[in-house]
């Protein structure tokens, strides 16, 4: 009986070896079956939830647009249409910071966009203020910050602070160049 259960033993053990190398392939192949698809549904799903798809799908955004149909939005406010106004500003010449001997001129004749016209009284009477401002500024530049599209469009936006500065309640909208030369 002893050499039986031996045998059985031995048997069970051989048949154990021989079950166990196909057991180890089949975990990874069921995992593999299992977990891939079950993560290729979850992140199909997520980038649909994301990119707005699933709510259309869903009819998320039909419950929304029924409740907003449900008060009427009120009507925007009508806007006054106004033509641009534009207010020339005397020629200014000013010579530039320079290191050596040879002196550089700027001449420089500007026009104001005023966002109304009836805002031009206000610029006309703040004019020399205007004008000084520009003129210190001015002064202070060197050849090389006029140089390029940066320079000048870093020459507006400075005179355009200044001239807004100067005209407090009113908004000017731009500065418009019409003739600069450097010399």
């Amino acid at each position: 009986m002893a050499e039986d259960l031996e045998e059985d033993f031995e048997e069970g053990e051989g048949s154990e070896d021989s079950s166990e190398s196909p057991k180890k392939g089949l975990p990874i192949k069921k995992i593999l079956i299992i977990v891939l698809p079950i993560l290729l549904l979850g992140g199909a799903g997520a980038g649909l939830y994301f990119s707005g798809i699933l709510d259309g799908l869903l009819g998320k955004k039909k419950a929304e647009e029924a409740h907003a149909t449900d008060a009427p939005a009120p009507p925007p406010p009508p806007k006054a249409v106004q033509a641009a106004a534009f207010m020339d500003l005397p020629e200014m010449l000013v010579n530039l910071q320079s290191t050596g001997r040879k002196q550089a001129f700027l001449k420089l004749r500007v026009a104001l966009e005023l966002e109304a016209i009836t805002d031009q009284p206000r610029v006309e009477q703040m004019l020399p203020r205007i004008v000084d401002n520009f003129q210190v500024y001015l002064r202070e530049l060197r050849i090389e910050d006029l140089q390029g599209a940066s320079g000048m469009h870093l020459l507006r936006e400075e005179l355009l602070t200044r001239v807004n500065a100067a005209v407090k309640p009113v908004k000017v909208s731009d500065v418009l160049f019409k003739e600069m030369l450097v010399q």
